[in-house]
């Protein structure tokens, strides 16, 4: 459980408990009156004045306060846990239970819901014993709907066929699995209905259908009240306040809890601010660089602790220049990335280091600010189109939007400008293209597709994340030589995130190598490539298969976990090369020559020749 904003908690407590207290607090009896005080304003022995009957408005408040909340407290609890069952055993169960829990609450939907309550009302007569069950009732199809689709959007997660797979029995993977993971919407939904209720159930009272006279209900007070508003405004604005703020209190409280309670999220920080941290050498200064990071470091909230996936990166990236960022899956390569966009996940956030794009400092910027960046000044590539492209939404639609998110156009210039942008990407024809949705096309076109979003606005930053990956090798050369011609063609700088070194050859200027969330090597991609100057970076050009036919040979080990790093060389574990020195300290990410960098204690073993594979694995 996360931190919980306790002023609503407050709030919501204080209601309840004076609502609980009110037999014991010293006031006149809600049901005594005094004819000849009829309407008497505000006094000391009636703090909120008297009624049309001479009755004491703050008694009749706060008694009615039991009234109102009672009734919605029962018909909410009632339904909610109904529900929950109901939708847990549809969505899990099978087909029958589907059937029974789904068409059941159909039934009820097929009755409006005033109409229903003012049949059941007038057949059964009106009282708080007739409006609990019957607003469980009406609330019932909305918390099923909701914990429903719960399910069904959890219960194929890899966590809950782990669950199955461990022996679990479907109550446990029900209540301890599933059920958590759904509990935000629960409680939104929860919050919805509290409010809804205490509104239906003063609208039924107001009509007279409600809690039966002379019992006080805020519903009759503003019925009451109605008659005689000319004269006693008052009157009225007492049970108005007092309904306005409790359903405030709930909604707030509601929202609070989600937002502790949900492991799904976590709090945002506030902008990109943090704490600044020594920087690492930088290969130049700053002054002309397009993307400058300094020190960054992220850091992510988990149950056991904060943990740093990315600490201390510094990349500058100029003009018309493509940097190759690459490591293996889990060295940081995508925060980073992120992070350089302002994206981070909610969970996650820079605590050190500054973020510099044309010369404006990221973290001082708002997030109206950055969005105005994003897709103008900055863009971003991402890895997997399908799942990034709405499936909904036609291509050419989505590529519009990109344009109208910055640019006021009228619709036939956004349609010809999607087409144009099809075009300049090498799709064929793009007017027909424009017309598609995402399965309609292939891999490539769908990359070609999201690249066209990303400079539908002519960016000078394009950050490209994994975009060939699941690509065959001859669309992989097709996208990378289209990221190619737009940085001839446009002077755009490019940050190329990637977990094969030889996928950049081609197109590299610099590389800076990436591991277990830290650069390890950073250099000219020519150097580089001829003569590493760490283990890892030989080790990843000894594991793709060499141009003389020699096979690859894997890295031993994997990335070591941001919460477990070894204590010296991050890559120690790893590597045939290792002596007690290096398992002794951290090494720093060091100068050795001009445009080199590297964090290898040993690293003039490795500056004659590049290693051979055997050695570098």
């Amino acid at each position: 459980m996360r931190r919980l904003n306790w002023l609503p908690v407050a709030a919501v407590a204080a209601i309840a408990i004076v609502a609980l207290a009110t037999p014991l607090l010293p006031l006149p009896d809600p049901l005594a009156m005094d004819i000849a005080g009829r309407l008497a304003p505000p006094s000391r022995a009636h703090w909120l004045g008297q009624d049309q009957y001479g009755r004491d408005v703050l008694s009749r408040l706060l008694w009615g306060s039991r009234v109102s909340l009672g009734v919605a407290v029962l018909a909410c609890g009632a339904a909610v846990a109904l529900g929950t069952a109901l939708g847990l055993a549809g969505g899990f169960l099978g087909r029958l239970a589907e059937l029974l829990a789904l068409r059941s609450m159909d039934i009820v939907l097929c009755f409006p819901p005033l109409l229903l309550a003012l049949l059941v009302v007038t057949l059964l007569g009106p009282g708080a014993a007739t409006l609990v069950p019957l607003l469980a009732l009406l609330y019932l199809p909305g918390f099923v709907r909701v914990v429903y689709a719960g399910v069904l959007s959890v219960r194929s997660q890899d966590y809950a066929e782990a669950m199955r797979a461990l022996g679990a029995t479907r109550l446990r993977i029900m209540t301890r699995t599933i059920l958590p993971n759904i509990g935000g919407p629960i409680l939104v939904q929860f919050s919805l209905t509290m409010a809804s209720a205490i509104v239906l159930e003063s609208g039924l009272s107001f009509l007279g259908l409600g809690v039966v006279p002379p019992a006080p209900s805020w519903g009759l007070m503003i019925g009451a009240a109605r008659s005689t508003m000319a004269q006693a405004p008052l009157l009225l604005l007492w049970p108005c306040l007092a309904l306005s703020l409790t359903i405030l209190a709930m909604n707030a409280l509601c929202d609070a809890l989600r937002d502790a309670v949900d492991p799904q999220r976590a709090p945002r920080p506030a902008g990109l601010r943090g704490t600044l941290a020594p920087h690492a050498p930088s290969l130049a200064p700053d002054g002309d660089a397009l993307l400058a990071l300094r020190g960054l470091t992220v850091e992510i909230d988990t149950p056991a602790g904060a943990i740093r996936p990315v600490r201390d990166v510094s990349l500058r990236l100029s003009p018309g220049e493509t940097l190759a960022l690459v490591g293996e899956s889990g060295s940081g390569k995508s925060l980073t990335g992120l992070a350089a966009m302002g994206l981070l996940p909610p969970a996650a956030r820079v605590v050190a280091g500054d973020i510099r794009v044309d010369g404006r400092d990221l973290r001082r910027l708002d997030e109206t600010a950055l969005r105005r960046l994003r897709g103008t000044a900055m863009a971003m590539v991402f890895q997997d189109p399908l799942s990034s492209l709405n499936p909904v939404h036609r291509i050419g639609a989505q590529i519009g939007e990109a344009v109208r998110a910055h640019h006021r156009l009228p619709a036939r210039a956004v349609r010809e400008r999607a087409v144009g942008l099809l075009r300049r990407v090498g799709i064929p024809d793009p007017e027909r293209r424009a017309r598609s949705f995402a399965h309609e096309l292939s891999g490539g076109m769908r990359q070609r597709a999201m690249i066209a979003m990303a400079i539908a606005n002519d960016p000078r930053l394009l950050i490209a994340d994994e975009p060939t990956t699941a690509l065959d090798t001859t669309v992989q050369a097709q996208i990378l030589e289209l990221i190619s011609g737009l940085k001839r063609q446009g002077g755009m700088a490019i940050l190329f995130i990637t977990h094969s070194l030889p996928v950049v050859a081609e197109i590299a200027d610099t590389l800076a190598v990436m591991y277990a969330g830290e650069i390890v090597e950073q250099g000219a991609a020519a150097a580089l490539f001829a003569r590493p100057l760490h283990p890892y970076t030989a080790a990843l050009l000894a594991s793709v298969p060499g141009e003389d036919g020699a096979l690859p040979r894997s890295i031993p080990g994997t990335v070591p976990a941001p919460h477990d790093l070894p204590p010296g060389c991050r890559f120690a574990p790893r590597c045939a090369h290792r002596r007690d020195a290096c398992e002794a300290a951290h090494p720093p990410l060091a100068p050795v020559g001009d445009d080199r960098l590297t964090r290898c204690i040993r690293w003039r073993d490795f500056a004659g020749t590049r290693p051979s594979a055997e050695t570098a694995a």
